[in-house]
């Protein structure tokens, strides 16, 4: 992978965009409770993108001065023959980063894959260290699998592993301080989450409520030392903290309570294809549509710069006079 100069997209606002999420399928072996609903009905196939069309619209981005690509799903590592997209990923020129979100429970199989093909670094979900939280949390989900998957994750040596949890009131907030000394313990950074507000999600009939990410600092700096970093070296909308000067970093991503919609500079594209302008509004283009009518990589850029005029200033999330968005995260890229 190689330096870019700078990216050819920019918004009305002046921002610039050099960072896009790629969902390859809406799939996942889990069913967390803030992101997807017990039963769902996921993608017919034929609607799903390819994994040629995944990698020409990357290919297209990194041409256009996107510098970092984040591969998600649902659960990206379920996707059959994803090594082979990673592996094209991996070698296009001008791309500095080469990330994965990821709920870990594949990693033991495909970590060292990951790793030969160019991914720089992951994000694995992580939101309890205690097996019947987990369980209920991811509804299916196996706490020791994902542990494995750290550890062998680790041991590939990746440029940068953070752990991400998502903390709800009266569920997990007692795992804050647990999750913190875990990631810690091992020089893995690890991120606290705000629940993002799409689909309806519910725990046994009541709306999942967010922990503030004010808090959750209020809780840690009572127990670490907690020094803020004011330019973080990787995009993205966490705030980050080293943690008593070691090697781990706390980052806080923080939709309700500290808005970060001024310094956005990401994009998703959803599995089937959808290129969502902001994660918090329903603007969207249908790549998949442009890619199926036979467009050039050249009309497809100028089809992605010229919906940048439609990317919003801000997400919606805490005005309820908006509209509600029905996406649920698996659908909308993780």
């Amino acid at each position: 992978m190689h330096e870019i100069a700078s990216t050819n997209l920019v918004d009305r606002f002046n921002r610039r965009i050099d960072y896009v999420r790629l969902s390859v399928t809406d799939r996942c072996d889990f069913r967390c409770t803030y992101c997807m609903a017990e039963d769902m009905t996921f993608l017919p196939r034929r609607q799903v993108l390819t994994l040629e069309e995944l990698a020409r619209i990357a290919r297209v981005f990194v041409g256009l001065g996107v510098a970092k690509l984040r591969v998600t799903g649902g659960e990206p590592l379920v996707r059959r023959d994803v090594t082979a997209l990673f592996q094209q990923l991996g070698q296009l020129e001008g791309l500095r980063e080469l990330a994965v979100t990821t709920n870990g429970s594949q990693l033991t199989q495909y970590a060292p894959a990951l790793r030969a093909a160019g991914v720089t670094s992951l994000n694995i979900s992580l939101d309890t260290l205690d097996s019947q939280r987990f369980r209920a949390l991811t509804r299916v989900g196996k706490l020791d699998q994902v542990l494995a998957g750290i550890e062998a994750a680790r041991a590939q040596e990746f440029s940068r592993i953070r752990l991400n949890a998502v903390i709800l009131r009266g569920s997990n907030e007692q795992d804050i301080l647990p999750l913190l000394d875990y990631a810690v313990s091992r020089g893995l950074d690890i991120a606290f989450i705000e629940e993002m507000p799409l689909g309806q999600v519910n725990l046994a009939g009541k709306p999942l409520e967010f922990v503030a990410s004010d808090s959750i600092l209020q809780t840690i700096s009572e127990h670490h030392d907690l020094q803020m970093e004011s330019a973080p070296e990787h995009g993205g909308p966490a705030r980050y903290w080293r943690v008593d000067n070691g090697p781990s970093r706390l980052g806080l991503i923080s939709p309700h309570s500290n808005n970060f919609c001024a310094s956005c500079n990401r994009l998703r594209v959803t599995a089937e294809g959808q290129l969502l302008l902001c994660l918090g509004n329903e603007h969207a283009i249908s790549l998949r549509d442009l890619l199926r009518d036979g467009a050039s990589d050249e009309e497809l850029g100028g089809a992605i710069r010229k919906a940048l005029n439609d990317k919003p200033e801000q997400h919606v999330f805490a005005q309820p006079d908006q509209p509600q968005i029905m996406r649920f995260m698996n659908a909308s890229g993780g």
